[in-house]
């Protein structure tokens, strides 16, 4: 009697500490991260509820099949319970994949517009670069054998590109508030993960692969660009930032990078 006692006041603490939430996610910083966190705490209540529904059970039978110095019996179970459990499990999986394939789908198979902006993002062990196409709006030609960090040329644009001489090269990424935009996804090397939390993305980045990946931010502010792939020894220092500016300000900070390429 005391191990089922223990088990479910064991079970109700577990449940209230996800309830608590002081180790939640960050605040949201766009619509699919408020959908994305929606459909999370959907899944948490209806895996707790099991959860506690589960222990609550098990401690019941313990408590009621307890030794009193009755004779064992033997069961051999119910198949029609087993049916019944196997058929709603399978139900909730299934019905957590279709309503996921949507919020997933959004990111990675909504059709860009032509006029959209468009943003190169590449990985490398240990760093991130992020190339906009200039005035022009048209990205250069690139080689991977004129790659040069300490030249100031992370994507191996040749001199004598004249798409490329206007492209604009950063460390971090900066995007316009309120505006969908696309990234490009390249590797270099290895599989690096672009993962920003506040945006609830998490994209991996494959050698030999372009991956588009959509994202949109709705809040302005400086957010953490890390890589969620362990990538090699200085993984831990793979980090940027995300720089969510106003609409207004971005074009203007995007013009003033054109002309000083000019």
């Amino acid at each position: 009697m005391f191990f089922a006692i223990l088990l479910w006041i064991t079970a109700f603490a577990v449940a209230a500490g996800f309830f608590v939430k002081r180790w939640w996610f960050p605040p949201p910083i766009s619509r699919h991260a408020m959908a994305f966190d929606s459909l999370f705490a959907a899944n948490l209540i209806a895996g707790g509820i099991i959860f506690l529904a589960v222990q609550l059970a098990l401690g019941f039978v313990i408590f009621r099949y307890r030794d009193r110095g009755q004779r064992a019996t033997f069961s051999t179970g119910s198949t029609r319970l087993e049916i019944i459990l196997i058929s709603l499990t399978a139900i909730l999986f299934l019905g957590a994949v279709a309503a996921s394939s949507g919020l997933w789908s959004a990111v990675h198979f909504t059709s860009m517009q032509s006029s959209d902006l468009k943003i190169e993002t590449a990985g490398k062990q240990f760093a991130w670069s992020f190339r906009y196409p200039g005035p022009d709006g048209k990205f250069g030609k690139t080689d991977v054998r004129l790659i040069n960090d300490a030249a100031g040329n992370p994507f191996g644009i040749p001199d004598d590109d004249a798409a490329g001489k206007d492209d604009i090269a950063t460390s971090a990424l900066r995007i316009p508030a309120g505006r969908p935009v696309q990234l490009l996804l390249h590797s270099h090397d290895v599989l690096h993960n672009f993962f920003v939390r506040e945006l609830r993305v998490k994209q991996d980045l494959v050698p030999g692969m372009e991956i588009p990946l959509r994202i949109q931010a709705d809040k302005t502010g400086e957010y953490e660009i890390a890589c969620s792939e362990l990538c090699g020894l200085g993984h831990h220092q793979m980090r940027s930032v995300l720089i969510v500016m106003p609409a207004a300000e971005f074009d203007a900070w995007l013009a003033q990078q054109g002309k000083r390429k000019q």
